[in-house]
């Protein structure tokens, strides 16, 4: 009888998740990286985290 317990399940489908949004977020700042180049790219994230606080 080899039966997955459903919390098993679910941690597995979450971790998944999270890795296919890493990886999507990691796809998006790669393509922002070289449409715009490094200095503007660096540019926007510092007047992110400087509009964050």
């Amino acid at each position: 009888m080899a039966t997955t317990r459903p919390q098993g399940r679910v941690a597995s489908v979450i971790v998944w998740a999270a890795a296919g949004l890493g990886a999507v977020a990691l796809l998006g700042a790669l393509s922002l990286w070289f449409h715009y180049g490094t200095t503007v790219f660096f540019e926007m994230i510092a007047a992110g985290i400087s509009a964050c606080f």
